[in-house]
């Protein structure tokens, strides 16, 4: 396994904002294994655990050697559901000497879904640290407007599905320009 970094860019002037950390396997004989398949079978070995925390962790050395300004790191409903999972987290922040500030957690719906009570609590107190919350493929699934508000998210990122496709004839780009003005209005990046 290693943990690659793709940059992100803001939308005006395109100047460099961050990195999303994003882990991959090479297998040495089956090649390129897609993280849909081994974060699955992570979750389902109780292993997702000690695998997201080694990319987390990875992910703020990173940052902090290098002075990325925002690091973001996904977050599977499972991790968020423990018990230590803030701990973890606030833990990890503190070992590498990265300001809470320049963390980013990218979580689904997926977590909102299983917990609500207990996720929202666990992101509440990470987020009273500094640490942004972004809801991730927005657009898919249930797509609650009420995670926006309930949950204060401080971004979302919009499904690929829709943003490949917004050149092209079709939907795409009013889908993609609705959301968006649905997120200037409640104030989420």
């Amino acid at each position: 396994l290693e943990v690659m970094y793709q940059p992100v860019y803001a939308a005006k002037g395109e100047s460099l904002v961050g990195a999303e950390a994003l882990v991959r396997w090479n297998h040495p004989r089956h090649g390129s294994i897609s993280p849909v398949v081994f974060i699955a079978i992570a979750e389902e070995c109780g292993l997702i655990d000690r695998l997201g925390e080694w990319v987390l962790r990875h992910a703020c050395k990173v940052a902090h050697a290098n002075d990325i300004k925002t690091i973001a790191v996904n977050v599977s409903p499972m991790q968020v559901l423990h018990a230590d999972f803030v701990d973890r987290v606030l833990g990890v922040l503190r070992e590498t000497k990265l300001d809470p500030s320049r963390l980013e957690l990218e979580i689904t719906e997926g977590v909102l879904l299983e917990n609500s009570g207990a996720s929202a609590a666990a992101l509440n107190v990470l987020r009273s640290t500094g640490i942004r919350i972004a809801l991730d493929d927005f657009g898919t699934g249930y797509s609650s407007l009420s995670y926006l508000i309930n949950l204060e998210i401080d971004r979302i990122k919009i499904d690929r599905s829709f943003v490949q496709h917004v050149g092209l004839p079709g939907q795409s780009r009013s889908i993609v320009e609705a959301i968006v003005s649905m997120a200037k209005a409640l104030d989420v990046a």
